[in-house]
């Protein structure tokens, strides 16, 4: 049996205290994730984002060759839930970084786990 290393880095963050109109946007909100996978040397695949409607949130995903990044947020809540997993070169902690410049959360939880 062979054993193949899939190395890459699981970060999950919760950015809350945002204004809701900064959570509802899903064109804005997939050029910044976009841009947030570029900074962090990815290659993106492609997107798709849904709006949920008239004050609702928006989830959305950004396929990567390096793996994906994911937002679902609850503007009701402030709130945004992302997912940024990468493998290879690619790091997730920039991609990160790029997202909390843009949205300037009040608070930012992260988790780290490394993958393979």
């Amino acid at each position: 049996m062979t054993v193949h290393a899939t190395p890459g880095r699981h970060v999950l963050a919760d950015f809350r205290g945002m204004p809701a109109a900064s959570l509802t946007n899903a064109p804005k909100l997939e050029a910044l994730l976009i841009a947030a996978a570029q900074a962090a040397g990815a290659q993106v695949l492609s997107a798709h984002f849904h709006h949920f409607g008239e004050g609702a949130g928006v989830t959305g995903v950004v396929m990567l060759s390096e793996s994906h990044i994911s937002i679902h947020s609850w503007p009701e809540h402030q709130f945004a839930a992302l997912d940024i997993f990468m493998c290879g070169a690619a790091q997730p902690e920039l991609a990160l970084a790029y997202l909390q410049a843009a949205l300037a959360p009040e608070s930012v939880h992260v988790t780290t786990v490394a993958r393979g």
